[in-house]
């Protein structure tokens, strides 16, 4: 079987990481990946991941601005992939690419659909509370991960109840490499036969705003926790502390009695690693490290005895405006 590969970011990367180094009866004719993008203050091209793991393991690589059959088209039939396999690529794909391959085309989805289709979905169910997280592996149709689902993959409860972004999707990229080389393998068996989705009981993962970075202290401590370790450590929650806008990389939950309204300080602790009790609506949230305005990552401790805020302070939802 020849299988031509459509990632970006780390997720895919590991997902490739992990095709590479099992042996499954299947060649990889390409990697299909974005542009490199200018990165950081010298604004310097950067390959995405994906496109580093492809060149480490001697993996064709292909950049294309579009997919457009006018485009791509020619090169996607030069490889004849019997089967093309999608995590995180970021674009739309034509319908050539989903159903001229022998097998069509299949898709690791951050989330156990049909629930969280979309651009952020495993951002989007933390924000929202879920206590289950998943992935889904699915055959890949003209809709918006609409296609019918193979398999699916939840990690523990706990785990998605208390970890940050950034580590959930790490954990999600880990199962779903391990189920998705299961489907390949079984490709042409019956072992996952192809399941309808239920519409109605679909919902929508959005691309993050500005808006949704912002935390609103009026909302319970579960609801602010949950948005700070959806966003973290890439995107990051914001909030302005009396006229400083700041960035909240990590906090908890409090097992500190609320004292006050929302917003103000419940108490400070400036020993050690430090931290910065804040009010929310029915407790409170345990800052523990942020990044202000014009700085760089810093923990609550040195915040404080940098004299930075103090018992009067008061934290505010930010307008951000725009994406």
């Amino acid at each position: 079987m020849k299988i031509l590969y459509f990632g970006t970011p780390e997720f895919a990367q590991t997902i490739l990481a992990a095709l590479a180094d099992s042996e499954f009866g299947a060649e990889i004719v390409g990697v299909v990946t974005r542009e490199d993008k200018p990165k950081n203050r010298g604004h310097k091209l950067t390959p995405p991941p994906v496109k580093v793991e492809a060149e480490k393991h001697g993996y064709p690589v292909f950049q294309p601005s579009t997919l457009k059959e006018e485009t791509f088209g020619e090169t996607f039939r030069s490889l004849d992939p019997d089967l093309c396999v999608v995590a995180a690529y970021g674009k739309i794909l034509p319908h050539y690419v989903l159903f001229e391959p022998k097998y069509g085309a299949i898709n690791v989805h951050g989330s156990l659909l049909p629930a969280y289709r979309g651009a952020a979905p495993i951002q989007r169910a933390i924000m929202a509370g879920e206590k289950q997280i998943g992935i889904t592996i699915m055959k890949m149709d003209d809709g918006l991960d609409t296609g019918d689902m193979l398999c699916k993959a939840a990690l523990d409860d706990d785990f998605s109840q208390s970890a940050c972004g950034g580590e959930i999707e790490a954990a999600l990229a880990k199962i779903g490499a391990e189920a998705l080389l299961d489907v390949i393998r079984s490709t042409g068996t019956k072992k996952y036969p192809p399941q309808k989705q239920d519409g109605a009981l679909s919902s929508y993962a959005a691309k993050i705003t500005a808006e949704d970075r912002a935390v609103d202290f009026s909302q319970s401590v579960k609801t602010c926790f949950d948005r700070v370790r959806a966003l973290s450590p890439d995107i990051l929650a914001t909030a302005k502390l009396d006229e400083m806008n700041i960035k909240i990389v990590e906090a908890k939950i409090s097992h500190t009695q609320k004292n006050g309204n929302p917003g103000t300080v419940a108490s400070l602790n400036a020993k050690g690693a430090g931290e910065i009790n804040v009010n929310c609506s029915d407790g409170v949230l345990k800052i523990l490290k942020l990044v202000p305005e014009g700085k760089g990552i810093m923990s609550a401790g040195d915040f404080i005895r940098g004299r930075k805020i103090n018992e009067k302070s008061i934290f505010t939802k930010i307008n951000l405006g725009g994406n």
